[in-house]
């Protein structure tokens, strides 16, 4: 996600805290930007984890599972 989309996001959250509040359609932008904006951070750290090691006491690789596996 680009800094121009950030900074719309924070720009509407100013927006909504202020006495004039949002209307329908920012309402809808920057809760599709909220969306976006998750989206991006739990592939980013997904992407992270997939390539995460762990070391055992003999010194040997292993990748991280997901839980239950």
């Amino acid at each position: 996600m680009d800094q121009k989309k950030i900074d719309r996001i924070n720009e509407l959250a100013r927006k909504a805290k202020s006495p004039e509040g949002l209307t329908e359609a920012e309402t809808a932008e920057r809760a599709a930007l909220r969306k976006e904006y998750v989206d991006a951070v739990l592939g980013s750290l997904k992407g992270q984890l997939d390539h995460t090691y762990i070391m055992d006491e003999k010194g040997n690789k292993h990748k991280l599972k997901k839980k239950g596996e």
